[in-house]
This record gives C-alpha cells, sequence and structure tokens, in this order.
C-alpha cells in the first residue's frame, strides 16, 4: 500500500480565456506536487483568494478537470493514467468523495432527499437491499446530528441551508471514503453556524478516519481545522507545512500578507470573475509571480522562478526569502514533487 493517501505530481491545468487565435492563455494551477500521509486521517486546507486556482485542483482531484500536464494518485492508484491502470468507477467513488460549495445546487427540487442517500448505498454496493440502505443511511445522518424521520420523504427546500450541507456530509460518508474534497463548503452557510460544519469535520475525522482536502478563502477556519495548510497564489503552491507554523510564523510574503488582510473569521476577498491585464501577467510570468506586489523583491526574483525549498523539515516554501536572496548560494530545493509530511 502506498505511503500517500494523496498524492499530486506536478498537476498543471492550462485555459483558454476567448478565441483560439486572439485569446490567452492561462495556467490556473501551475506545476502543483502535494501529498497527505496514509498513515492517520488529517485535514488538508488549501488556502487562496478568489482565482488563485485552489478550486480548479479540487475539481482535478475529483476527476472533474483533467490536468494539461501531471497527474493524481490515491493510494498509489495514479487517476489519468492511460490503458485502463488508473483508479475508476465504483473503486474510485468508494474511495473519494466531494462536499460541494452550495447543498442547494446538490439536490433537485424535484427529488427527495432520502432517495439520494439510499441510492449512493445501492449503486455503491455498500447495501445489498433497501434494509441494509436504511440502516446505513441512518447511522450516516445520526454521524451528522440529524434522524432519518427528519429527512425521509422531503425535498431540498423544506431544509435550512446548515441541514442541507450536513445531510450532503452524510452522503458523502455513505461509502466509507477514505478522501473527502470539500469545495468552501461553509461559503454559503449562516455565519452562525459554520463553526459547526467545521466542527464536524473534526469529529469525523476521528469517528470514520476519513482524511479531508478543505478548500477555503479562509485562513481563521483553516488554522482551526487543518492539520497541513498549502496556500496558493496565481495557480502556484507558495507555502505548504503544518497549520500552525505556517500561520504563527510564515516564510511566503504572500502568506503574510494573507495574515494581515484577514482580520476576522468572515472577511472574505472580493474579485471580479473577469482577471485584469496585471492578474493574467502575473499567472503567466516566468519569474516570481508575487514579485511586483513583494516589499522583500530582489533583482533574482524577477529574472528566474523561484525554488520550492525546504524552510524546516516539514514546511516548503516557493521563495528566494527563505534562503537570504543569495543567488549564488546551494538553495536546499525539494525537486518536485514535494516531500510529504510523513516523510519528513
Amino acid at each position: 500500500m502506498s505511503e500517500n493517501l494523496l498524492e499530486l505530481r506536478n498537476v498543471t491545468k492550462v485555459f483558454r480565456i476567448g478565441g483560439l487565435i486572439l485569446g490567452t492563455r492561462l495556467v490556473a494551477v501551475d506545476d502543483v506536487s502535494l501529498s497527505l500521509p496514509a498513515a492517520e486521517p488529517s485535514i488538508l486546507s488549501i488556502v487562496g483568494e478568489s482565482g488563485s486556482g485552489k478550486t480548479t485542483l479540487a475539481r482535478i482531484i475529483l476527476e472533474l478537470e483533467h490536468p494539461t500536464s501531471g497527474d493524481v494518485l490515491i493510494e498509489g492508484h495514479p487517476l489519468f493514467a492511460g490503458g485502463g491502470a488508473g483508479l475508476k468507477g465504483r473503486d474510485y467513488y468508494r474511495a473519494v468523495q466531494p462536499i460541494f460549495q452550495n447543498p442547494f445546487e446538490s439536490f433537485s427540487a424535484r427529488k427527495r432527499v432520502d432517495k439520494y442517500l439510499f441510492d449512493a448505498a445501492l449503486r455503491l454496493k455498500i447495501a445489498a437491499n433497501r434494509k441494509e440502505a436504511r440502516e446505513i443511511v441512518a447511522e450516516v445522518l445520526e454521524s451528522v446530528g440529524l434522524d432519518l424521520s427528519r429527512v425521509e420523504g422531503k425535498y431540498a427546500n423544506q431544509f435550512s441551508g446548515g441541514e442541507l450541507q450536513r445531510i450532503s456530509v452524510a452522503r458523502s460518508l455513505i461509502p466509507r471514503p477514505r478522501l473527502i474534497v470539500a469545495d468552501e463548503p461553509v461559503s454559503m452557510i449562516d455565519a452562525s453556524l459554520r463553526m459547526n460544519i467545521v466542527n464536524l469535520f473534526l469529529e469525523l475525522k476521528e469517528r470514520y478516519k476519513v482524511s479531508f482536502v478543505y478548500i477555503t478563502h479562509d485562513l481563521s477556519t483553516a488554522y482551526y481545522v487543518s492539520d497541513y495548510i498549502a496556500i496558493m497564489y496565481r495557480g502556484s503552491v507558495v507555502e505548504y507545512g503544518p497549520s500552525e507554523q505556517i500561520l504563527t510564523d510564515s516564510a511566503h510574503p504572500y502568506t503574510g500578507l494573507l495574515l494581515d488582510s484577514v482580520p476576522t473569521v468572515d472577511h472574505k476577498w472580493e474579485r471580479d470573475v473577469s482577471l485584469p491585464d496585471v492578474e493574467i501577467k502575473e499567472f503567466q510570468a516566468q519569474a516570481c509571480k508575487f514579485a511586483k506586489r513583494c516589499k522583500y523583491v530582489e533583482a533574482i526574483c524577477e529574472r528566474t522562478i523561484p525554488p520550492m525549498v525546504q524552510v524546516s523539515p516539514q514546511r516548503q516554501a516557493l521563495c528566494y526569502k527563505p534562503v537570504g536572496f543569495d543567488p549564488d548560494a546551494k538553495v536546499p530545493q525539494l525537486g518536485r514533487p514535494a516531500a510529504t509530511p510523513a516523510e519528513s
């Protein structure tokens, strides 16, 4: 068995904005390598402002997007390998489950919510019959604080956003997955209820031994819930490591900027979906993408792409700052894919 539950190897995703001839090439995910150890359940938060590439990365892990290059491995099985060697179909959905941002878009207004739960148990062969499916559904609903009698026979519009997101979490637990990918799961929920969902992830991690990839713009909840954090900027992971180390002593200037700009749990970056020219140029930069905004910038930053360096035994940063900006110094590069926390 692989030592990593999840491994991203040099994953890149390129989109073209506009026409085929005059359009702009946008590298939404740029050579990202990350991993989660299989030895124990953990939560990895991928944090960044709107347009950072974090949702595109989540969609690649969920096989909703194919990478332009690179691969994703689940327990050592490649998702995008040719020749039928990858993890496919039912095996994939037993191992990986999603939780999406808007729970009201996850359920049809014309279909009873409980039918989604029963269908998941039967189609994935978790239950052999309706009776077994009912027992499984009752158990997972209980684990998220709901009773089957409260859910059965009702439609999505008969629940609050918080209740419906809990039902989404329950559905994701039915196949007993090893990994749940949650894309901004609390952003559409009332602020007073967000911590309930975040605390639920912590409880389920221990109860079901399931790991999470938690996509968020909110550093406060990321710090609270995470074992590891990856900070994304313009498609690149610029810092990665244990959450406490990153958020109490950031190594990359962009992480420090984020910490300064998020004074409350409920703060959210407001960015237009259509990126201005300067941001497009940052995505396309062949040197440090953050250089024009960085107060520590040196000439080397504007000439070359910085290396992914080992800042400490469990931390990496895509930056010259941790090695003192000396272009002649021997930079402790990690290479790619990055080392896992379990290897440190």
